[in-house]
Formats: structure tokens, sequence, C-alpha cells
């Protein structure tokens, strides 16, 4: 092994020097999950990535060599690779009629797998065995997968909802390619919602070029749909998500007014994404008003999206972010007391940042000290994985709203230090 016995992710780390993950990550084209997951040794690069980084990082063939030898140890595996070359194993010609070439074939792809070491994967693994006896899957089939997804952005780390959903992603692309133009409607609605989860996920990495191309893609299937719901749906989740760092308010209430075009009529999802909006802007009673227009217009019988993304915590996390960032202390209390009673109980990032909320508060009213050390130890006891671009976004919230003569204060360098150190 190269580099005085260093592991590939001990040379990556080394090479990475101060540069933070993020940086390296877009310099790859890979997000700054990844890139974490190398230098920890939770997971090994495929050969292009391995490639990239050795050039990005002018490390002269140092990763190379490392990548090479694991991968002739046997120890290298990675995963979407192997799944890209088993899609394309499935895709030679297999009849019931020509039993030798079928046989042949599955036995190429067994073997690929084994080789792999890819079986302790569970689940991934049973999807892909699953597709070798039938590719297609019903709608019905796709609405399930829909559901598994939207549950595990909600409970399980971005980067693993990143790596499962991109096997589903590419045997969705297998099938819409398979059928005519005409007979793709339903594909496209299950399509628009992957890609929305997917851009999540991204958005929770901090990945926000590739999150942002894939909210991109999520708009055309929706709009493919012809389902106006839908293209209400997806448009309102990229404008929510956006305010998390990935961009300015201000652009996301033009998103907002653009999908205002496509109706008029009220959108839960929209609603609460520009109240956020607004009270990032300190538009603090034109956001406290945006939401009593919601709360009527639920209480009238507005119904939020049949696709399962609207909760029922989802109003009341709204009003904790704007009555929080307004500083009004009993309203914020109320609203964070709500998400926290409603909220399932692993919905992670739900929870934690409606307690980075309160510590926003607590600045606010003028508790520096005592707001900011709050939210350190909210954000020091979440578990890494768990440490979302959005967790991170609302800790920079707090951080904001510290008056600027007092932004040298220990408490305040010492969450801003422990934010730098884990972007």
């Amino acid at each position: 092994m190269d580099g005085g016995g260093e592991t590939f992710g001990q040379i990556l780390c080394r090479l990475r020097g101060k540069r933070s993950l993020s940086a390296v990550g877009r310099l790859a084209n890979i997000s700054k999950g990844h890139v974490h997951d190398l230098e920890n040794g939770r997971r090994m690069p495929s050969r292009s990535v391995a490639l990239k980084l050795d050039e990005v990082l002018y490390a002269n063939g140092e990763l190379i060599a490392a990548f090479e030898s694991h991968a002739t140890n046997g120890e290298m595996v990675d995963f979407r690779q192997t799944v890209a070359e088993m899609g394309s194993v499935r895709t030679l010609k297999m009849t019931a009629n020509d039993d030798g070439e079928d046989v042949t074939n599955r036995r190429r792809l067994l073997q690929l797998a084994a080789s792999a070491g890819i079986f302790g994967y569970g689940e991934s693994v049973r999807q892909l065995l699953d597709r070798m006896a039938d590719p297609h899957r019903s709608i019905e089939e796709w609405q399930i997968v829909r559901e598994d997804h939207l549950h595990a952005l909600r409970t399980r780390p971005p980067a693993e909802v990143v790596d499962h959903l991109a096997i589903d992603l590419h045997a969705l692309w297998e099938q819409m390619a398979a059928i005519p133009a005409d007979e793709r409607i339903e594909l496209h609605r299950v399509a628009a919602i992957l890609a929305n989860v997917q851009a999540n996920a991204l958005t929770r990495l901090g990945d926000h070029g590739q999150a942002i191309r894939w909210w991109g893609t999520s708009r055309r299937m929706a709009d493919a749909s012809k389902d106006v719901d839908l293209q209400l749906l997806v448009r309102a989740e990229e404008a929510g998500q956006g305010l998390y760092g990935q961009r300015s308010p201000g652009t996301v209430l033009l998103l907002i007014a653009q999908a205002e075009r496509i109706s008029r009529r009220p959108w839960p999802r929209m609603l609460t994404a520009e109240a956020e909006a607004l009270a990032m802007l300190g538009r603090h009673r034109e956001a406290a008003q945006k939401l009593r227009t919601l709360v009527d217009l639920v209480e009238g019988g507005l119904k939020g999206d049949d696709f399962g993304f609207w909760k029922e915590d989802a109003i009341p996390f709204a009003q904790s972010w704007v009555y929080s960032s307004a500083g009004d202390e009993r309203a914020a209390s109320r609203a964070r007391e709500r998400v926290l009673r409603l909220a399932p109980e692993r919905s992670y990032q739900v929870l934690t940042n409606v307690l980075l909320h309160q510590n926003q508060c607590t600045v606010e009213l003028g508790g520096v000290d005592e707001g900011v050390r709050h939210a350190a130890e909210v954000f020091d006891a979440l578990p890494t994985p768990y440490r979302t671009n959005h967790v991170m976004e609302t800790a920079r919230m707090v951080l904001r709203a510290v008056p600027i003569d007092q932004q040298t204060r220990p408490a305040v360098r010492d969450l801003r230090a422990m934010l730098t150190i884990e972007a």
C-alpha cells in the first residue's frame, strides 16, 4: 500500500488539508458526504472517482496507487458502479426460447454480484435479483417504492438515501426507455417524485449544484405528466428546500411567483416556504400574516398533497421558524411544542431544527451566550451522519441572529468553528 501504509481515506484526508469537504466534493463532482465517507473508510471509490480525486488534488498518482492496492487485495467495492454494470448485463437479450443465453447472462450477473462482494447490502441486492426475473414494475409497486424513499428521507442519513435511490432511478429509466412515449404518463409521475426526493437528499448533503439539476429534472417530469397538483408540489418542495443555503430568499420568492402562474390555487407547502423566506428577509409581519392565511385555509378544508410530502407538523414547523426569527418567544414556544408532539420520533431533522429555532429566538431576545451555547450542544449531540446541511444552515441562522458587536464572544466563536469543521 502506498503512502507509508496509509489507506485511501487517510491519503485523501491528508491531501485535502484545510480545504472543506464541500470544496473537494465540488472539484470531483461528488457530494461532501461521499468525501467524508471515503476519508473515514466507510466506502471505497469507483475507479473514475479515484482518478478524478487524484487529478484535482494533484496527488501525482498516490490516490490511484492506493485505489489499485485495495482493488488488488479484494477490498474495493463500489456498489453504484456495480449496479450500473449489472444493469447493462440485464439488457442483453434474454428470451424464454433461448435458454442457453438466458442462463449464461444470469450466471454473469450473479458472478459479477458475488465478485463485488455486495450480498451484504441485503434489500438493494434483492431488488436487483427481482429485476432479473421481471424488470418492469407495476404502478402500484412504484407507489410503494416512492413511500419507502420518502420515509428514508425523513429517518435515515441522506448519503444512504442517495445510494439506495440510485438503484430505483436506474430501474425506472430502463422501464421508461422500454415503452412507447405515450404510455409513460404514470411513470413520469413516479420519476417526478423520485427525482424530487433525490434533489432533497442532495440538498441535505450540501451538494447544491447536483441538487438544482435534479430539481430541474423533477419539474420536467412533472410537466410531462400534465398533473397540475404534481407540478405545484415539486416546485413548492424546490422552493422550500432552497432556503437551506441553496438559494437566496429573494430567489425562492421568485420561484414561488413562477409556480403561481401554473395555478393560483393555494398550495400549503408553497405558503410555508413563502412565509419562511419572508422571515429570512426580516419581513416578519408579512410572514406571520402568510401563516395566518394558511391556517384559515386549512381550517376551511384546504388539503396538502396526495403524494406523502405534506405532514401535519408542517404548519407548526413553519410557525416555529417565523416566530423564532421575530423573537416572539410565546408563539414560537407553542409552535415548537406542537412539532415535538406531532413529528414522528425518528424525524431527526425536524426535531433538531425546532430546537435550534428556540436557540435562535433566545439570541434574538438578547441571550447570546445562552442561545449559542445551547445550539452547540444540540448540534454536538447529533450523530455525524445526521448532521445534514439543513441542520447546519439552521445553526447558522442562530449565528446570524448575533449582533455584529458580539460576534467575537467565545461561545459564538466555538459554534462557528464547530460548523466550519463539519463543513
